[in-house]
């Protein structure tokens, strides 16, 4: 793993502390020394970044990998290098894990500005591009989306107006050549001290380029299939990385799905239009398919609204619900096993406590 030039000793002011983490660990009773950001994690340890340099960190029974995200602040035992306790996030990305369980997989935590990478190309893909910024909306995050791969269209203004279409709640939106230099200065406007950014995006849009760039480090990068313009995948795991200049960044492979759960707030805030429209209906449960008095429907047939944006949001917020039931479900089960297990447990001690009878 790379983090940039300094690896070795770094004040937490240099990792993006700030008083929002200060206060909580005045509460805790912790001290500086004994805090570290998470540059890595890994099955059964993460690297730890703080006073002391780069830390392998070890995971208290009560902690997993999948319970820490690469850019938690946590609370170390200097003496066994254990993780104790993990601060409260000021923001965090998630999505809902890959495969038939219902399992929420952190993605990356305390992030400012969530660069959202495509690429000029068949890379670019609006309903995608909406589940990057539901995602940054619903933590806070600002949201910035570059569009790379400029030089290499001459459609490149046809890109910019699509992306606009998608969203006003862009913080900005550029148009990239990753591999010029001083194009690629232009993502420094959002790092700095104190501050952090992360990226996300598919595979070969130039992502790792971009990093490069910002962070001074030679990451491995890839070129894209001409068939499909899909990358190969040259980012395999979430690290953490310092930033020329001060600031840190986050590396995040591409990734295949983005199942969102939990993000209602996000998805409101994107599709604010038809959440303002919706409570215009003269009924309070419309489907906005036929109903009279549909606000909704008197948008598209104005032309103020599309019959494509509407099922985008149609299938966003049916998403979100049903993953979040199916969660909650998982959460419910999860207790009531960890319930029996304690009763068991708790069965066998009273058992075992119990003098036994002497046979005649």
């Amino acid at each position: 793993m790379q983090t940039g030039a300094r690896v070795t000793q770094t004040s937490l002011n240099d990792l993006g502390w700030s008083p929002f983490f200060a206060d909580q660990l005045d509460a805790v009773g912790g001290t500086p020394d004994r805090v570290m950001r998470i540059a890595a994690v890994q099955r059964s340890k993460a690297t730890g970044l703080g006073p002391r340099g780069a830390v392998r960190l070890t995971y208290p029974p009560t902690l997993s990998a999948g319970d820490i995200a690469v850019g938690d602040w946590v609370v170390v035992d200097p003496e066994t290098d254990v993780i104790e306790t993990i601060l409260d996030r000021s923001s965090k990305l998630a999505r809902r894990a890959a495969g038939i369980e219902a399992k929420t997989q952190l993605l990356a935590a305390n992030i400012d500005t969530l660069f959202i990478t495509t690429s000029c190309n068949e890379d670019f893909n609006p309903a995608r591009i909406e589940r990057y910024v539901v995602l940054a909306l619903d933590a806070g995050v600002s949201p910035v989306l570059i569009l790379t791969k400029a030089d290499k269209t001459e459609d490149a203004q046809s890109y910019l107006a699509q992306a606009r279409e998608i969203s006003g709640k862009f913080d900005a939106i550029l148009l990239i050549n990753a591999k010029d230099p001083d194009q690629s200065d232009q993502l420094r406007r959002w790092c700095g001290a104190g501050k952090t950014v992360a990226f996300v995006g598919s595979s070969g849009v130039g992502k790792s380029t971009l990093i490069n760039a910002l962070t001074g480090s030679d990451q491995a990068t890839a070129g894209i299939r001409e068939d499909d313009a899909k990358g190969r995948h040259t980012t395999t795991a979430r690290s953490l990385h310092f930033a020329e200049g001060g600031g840190m960044v986050i590396d995040m492979p591409g990734m295949r799905e983005l199942g969102l759960h939990d993000v209602a707030g996000g998805i409101d805030e994107l599709f604010d239009d038809i959440t303002d429209l919706a409570t215009r209906c003269k009924f309070r449960d419309c489907a906005h398919v036929s109903e009279p008095g549909c606000a909704v429907r008197a948008a598209i047939e104005a032309g103020e609204l599309s019959e494509e944006r509407l099922e985008r949001w149609r299938k966003l917020r049916a998403e979100d619900q049903l993953n979040t039931e199916t969660l909650g479900q998982t959460r419910r089960r999860a207790r009531e096993i960890t319930r029996q297990h304690k009763a068991q447990l708790a069965a066998q001690q009273r058992f075992k406590g119990k003098p036994r009878k002497s046979g005649k």
